[in-house]
């Protein structure tokens, strides 16, 4: 029989895997449909990224959060403790920066609904796109360094 602790740990690996690969995935596409200057690939690009977002992303995110805290519990880790708090830190800041993207790719997904009737992308998209660029740097370097807390715990856990 499977301990919880290596189920629970399991879950938690797949849901990072998940938040990361498709937050880069994300990215990448929707940087490389703005640098098109194709409205109509923009348009469709738009729609999948806010899709994406909700099948995987959100539920990834949840899953991180619940089976992190049932694994702080297994482990009998202090919610305390510097690594906890550090921890919580970065995953509020991911969240203050995901929070106004995911605001962002919907106004982002109806100018390029707009764009691609009109044949051109507009400034506006363009600027919009900047800032969700500007969000996303930081939210992105959060995660990669939550991985490292995560697999290195190089703070006191207790």
């Amino acid at each position: 029989m499977i301990e919880p602790y290596f189920i629970a740990k399991f879950i938690h690996i797949l849901a990072a895997i998940v938040v990361m690969g498709t937050g880069a995935g994300i990215a990448f596409f929707m940087f490389m449909a703005n640098r098109s200057n194709n409205p109509q690939a923009i348009y469709i690009t738009t729609r999948h990224v806010v899709l994406g977002d909700w099948l995987f992303t959100t539920p990834a995110v949840i899953v991180q959060i619940i089976s992190g805290l049932y694994l702080m519990h297994l482990l009998g880790y202090s919610f305390q403790s510097p690594w906890f708090l550090t921890v919580a830190g970065l995953f509020t800041l991911i969240g203050l920066c995901w929070l106004p993207v995911l605001k962002i790719q919907y106004r982002l997904r109806a100018l390029a609904a707009i764009d691609q009737e009109q044949d051109e992308v507009s400034v506006e998209f363009k600027r919009l796109m900047r800032l969700w660029t500007l969000l996303g740097i930081p939210a992105f370097a959060a995660i990669l360094i939550l991985l490292v807390l995560m697999v290195f715990k190089p703070l006191s856990v207790v």
